[in-house]
């Protein structure tokens, strides 16, 4: 297989904020639309769609009930020169097949192609096409319709967050197909009012979700602990069986929720996300459930809630230890039935929803004390996966560090490319009770302090003294870094500078460490000659990503 440099590594946001504003435009045009004019619209969307990422070519297919194409729908400017032949070209019988059994198609470069594409693989070589996205869509349980988009200037990825938001396109074209197949205009604007407040609901969801947005790529480390947790996450994420991420905060459950989703069978569909601990019980029921118009003061229209958004797909439930127990009693029904009311109905709901639930606390305690239930935590608890925190896992430290530093050298302005190995130590001698959140800001904040290509702590990180120490430790953290200074210092004989003295022991440059000292009050009992810190780490190594 030849090797090709595929480009787009990384969509930018601007890229996916366009198709976001793209899919909330066309959610408001497909509704006002009359009928008559739908197809035209369709092409008109095409074409902003191709436009909106750049592709070459962008077709929507229809199928029919009893198999095979009902109809294609070209670009509004199909008949430009500058428009090359369709994707759908690319091996129509292979590529119409797989769409049509609601297989998703990402492909990068014809040798993505599977074995028995080969016809298609070599038709995509001599015609130029290189890479192709295929997104099906269903409409009541059943495959109608496809969008395919094709590039044939170079080979192109294709980021699930991109992924995720095109398919919500898709959507809105096909419940737009469907509104123009109903036998009248007037029945079918009442069946197609809960669609098209569900796509509404998914591109308010998706656009608040933009800048929230991380990628499996940020789970970090080649550790024990961290290996036990990921390997757990691979037997697991292809079932539909509910999961309780355990861990203290900063762990990062939701990177593991969303390497959860992205391996199952529901990656075509959204990983919607909810934050137990920040809304108010009050809200919380409609929040997840949803509510009809006029349910309560401020409900003005029907709006559906996190459960409907995320049928077909998962709900990711942050905090849930966090949930009040009247909200619980709904939840557990969800779970064991997939049926509930929206807030001012009667009429029964049914999702289809994959649960990833995730706490900080105890809720063994939680249950012993009656504020959580034990039959909801069995329900969740079906496959606990313990996430470990930094501490247990500092051999991960140093490729942490360079995987932050990347991330934020291009903002911050800076080209760090050496690493003290007394900063590392130092690094990985703290026990990060914030954990890998807590890291990451002590990088970000060690970068804005450097002015050269070398990273030095802007801070000395203290020795937080375990319970078996003396309890009348100092709480201010001024308090406890002069301490933790002066107790260098003296093992020090006072000398800042040079080799295994104050500076290098605590990872700091020898002026930051004066300046510090100016700033708490310490006074060194002898002279600051010696040289600057050696051993620094002389290339960033890859980070290593699982």
């Amino acid at each position: 297989m030849s090797v090709v440099n595929i480009s787009s590594a990384r969509t930018s946001e601007p890229e996916i904020e366009r198709v976001v504003q793209l899919a909330l435009e066309l959610s408001g045009r497909f509704t006002r639309v009359q009928s008559q004019h739908i197809d035209q619209t369709i092409a008109e969307a095409l074409e902003q769609i191709a436009a909106a990422v750049f592709a070459d070519t962008c077709e929507f297919v229809e199928f029919a009930e009893a198999g095979g194409v009902a109809r294609r729908h070209s670009p509004a400017n199909a008949g430009n020169a500058s428009v090359v032949q369709s994707p759908m070209s690319l091996g129509d019988d292979w590529l119409i097949d797989r769409l049509a059994r609601g297989e998703q198609l990402t492909i990068s470069r014809p040798d993505d192609l599977p074995s028995e594409a080969i016809g298609s693989a070599e038709h995509a070589r001599r015609s130029g096409v290189y890479a192709l996205l295929g997104l099906p869509t269903s409409i009541a349980g059943r495959v109608t319709c496809a969008l395919a988009i094709g590039i044939t200037r170079h080979p192109q990825r294709w980021p699930q967050p991109l992924v995720d938001r095109l398919r919500l396109v898709s959507e809105i074209l096909g419940t737009a197909v469907r509104r123009r197949d109903d036998s009248t205009h007037r029945s079918s604007v009442p069946n197609l009012e809960p669609s098209n407040a569900r796509i509404g609901a998914d591109n308010v969801y998706l656009k608040e979700d933009v800048n929230d947005r991380q990628d499996f790529d940020d789970i970090v480390g080649e550790s024990a602990a961290l290996r036990i947790a990921l390997a757990r996450v691979a037997q697991v994420a292809p079932t539909n069986s509910s999961v309780l991420l355990l861990g203290p905060t900063g762990t990062g459950k939701e990177l593991f929720a969303r390497a959860l989703h992205e391996r199952s069978r529901r990656h075509v569909r959204p990983l919607v996300r909810v934050n137990c601990g920040a809304l108010p019980p009050t809200l919380m029921e409609s929040e997840l459930f949803g509510h009809e118009r006029g349910a309560f003061t401020g409900a003005v229209a029907m709006r559906p809630g996190r459960f409907e958004l995320a049928d077909g797909g998962t709900i990711f439930l942050d905090e849930i230890g966090d949930l009040a127990p009247e909200v619980q009693v709904k939840f557990l029904r969800v779970l064991q039935e997939g049926e509930f009311e929206r807030v001012g109905s009667s009429r029964t709901q049914r999702v289809d929803v994959r649960v990833i639930a995730a706490t900080h606390r105890d809720l063994d305690a939680a249950i012993a004390a009656g504020t959580f239930r034990a039959d909801l935590y069995y329900r969740l608890s079906v496959y606990p996966i313990h996430l470990p925190p930094l501490r247990d896992r500092p051999e991960d430290i140093p490729r942490l560090m360079w995987f932050f530093i990347e991330r934020h050298q291009r903002e911050l302005g800076r080209q760090i490319t050496k690493v003290p190995q007394s900063v590392v130590d130092a690094l990985q001698r703290y026990s990060w009770p914030g954990n890998v959140r807590e890291f990451e800001n002590v990088i970000e904040r060690a970068m804005i302090g450097c002015t050269g290509d070398t990273l030095w702590l802007d801070a000395p990180l203290p020795i937080i003294p375990d319970s078996s120490m003396e309890r009348d430790q100092p709480d201010n953290l001024d308090a406890v870094q002069r301490a933790h200074i002066e107790a260098v210092l003296q093992r020090c004989g006072g000398r800042i500078n040079g080799t295994g003295n104050a500076a290098e022991r605590l990872g700091l440059h020898p002026n930051t460490l004066r300046f510090r000292m100016k700033k708490l009050g310490i006074t060194a009992s002898s002279g600051c000659g010696g040289s600057r810190p050696r051993c620094p780490l002389p290339a960033a190594p890859a980070p290593a990503r699982c």
